[in-house]
């Protein structure tokens, strides 16, 4: 009994091994290669498959997902002969399983070979100033001759960055010394150009204040001169209105004769013949004026001169 009991054992260990092989679940997003004593079978696909077991094998299980691959800096020369480090990243997806499998080794090593490469192909075209401004023209030539070449794999190339470009440690000193006065000089010609600003502006209100203080004192001389004018009629009105004789004008005459002798410059004054006659008349009047010398006939002026006094 034992024996066949040794065998039953063994035969339902060969059944449980070939259901397990029978019975292939394929995640969500992936993709298994099958073999038949080492030739391509088929691809099987997410779910639940059947396999032949002892006779089917999985060769390989892909992920069909997009990837993210960062390569590690590669020394790159430029047109002008300066090297520079350049990280790449790289996006792909396995489009055919099958192609993945046996068109190339190891598809990602491929890739990476081929990214430096076309890098040193792109970029040894360009100089070092026109590398630094140009990713967007760089990441579609890598994508393209990627794409292009990776396509018989199997795998599309989705998206290329460059992570970091990198200069010589010197190229480095020179570009921030030269940023650096570039911000200077921007800052001086900011600063002028404020000055200048300032100044025009002042230079443009008190041009307005002068203009509105000529034109303020021009309508303040108008004005006084018409209350002046406006005041000489009223005088004139008034005295014709109130007919005053000559008696009157030269008692007048002689109380402005103070404030006509003021200042310095006051040397010669006109005196109406009139006011001659009428201080004649007033001298009658009062006694003792002596006769001041005139026309009494009208008509014409008197000279008066003012003494000068000498030290």
């Amino acid at each position: 009994m034992e024996p066949i009991i040794i065998v039953l054992i063994i035969l339902v260990v060969l059944v449980f091994i070939a259901l397990i092989k029978t019975i292939q679940v394929i995640p969500q997003a992936s993709a298994a290669i099958v073999e038949r004593f080492g030739r391509y079978t088929r691809t099987l696909n997410a779910g639940l498959n059947i396999v032949v077991p002892f006779i089917d094998s999985i060769r390989n299980r892909i992920d069909l997902r997009e990837q993210v691959v960062p390569f590690p800096p590669q020394p790159v020369i430029t047109q002008d002969n300066l090297v520079v480090n350049i990280d790449t990243v790289i996006y792909y997806q396995v489009t055919d399983a099958r192609a993945a499998t046996y068109e190339v080794a190891s598809y990602i090593q491929a890739i990476e070979q081929l990214t430096v490469t076309t890098l040193r192909n792109i970029i040894g075209g360009m100089d070092l100033e026109r590398t630094l401004t140009s990713r967007e023209e760089i990441n579609a030539a890598l994508r393209g001759v990627l794409d292009e070449a990776t396509g018989k794999w199997g795998i599309r190339v989705n998206r290329v960055e460059l992570k970091a470009i990198e200069p010589p440690t010197s190229i480095q000193d020179s570009m921030e010394k030269q940023m650096r006065a570039d911000r200077d000089k921007r800052a001086a010609i900011l600063t002028a150009e404020g000055i200048r600003q300032s100044q025009i502006l002042t230079a443009e209100g008190e041009k307005q204040s002068a203009i509105l203080r000529a034109e303020g004192e021009a309508r303040a001389a108008a004005l006084r001169a018409e209350g002046e004018a406006q005041a000489i009629r009223t005088v004139f009105e008034s005295i014709h209105a109130g007919d005053a004789d000559q008696k009157l004008l030269a008692y007048q005459y002689l109380q402005m004769l103070p404030k006509i002798a003021e200042g310095d410059a006051n040397k010669l004054w006109i005196v109406p013949s009139e006011i001659g006659d009428a201080l004649k008349g007033l001298s009658g009047a009062m006694g003792n004026f002596g006769p001041m010398g005139g026309n009494s006939s009208g008509g014409g002026t008197e000279r008066l001169e003012k003494p000068t006094v000498t030290d």
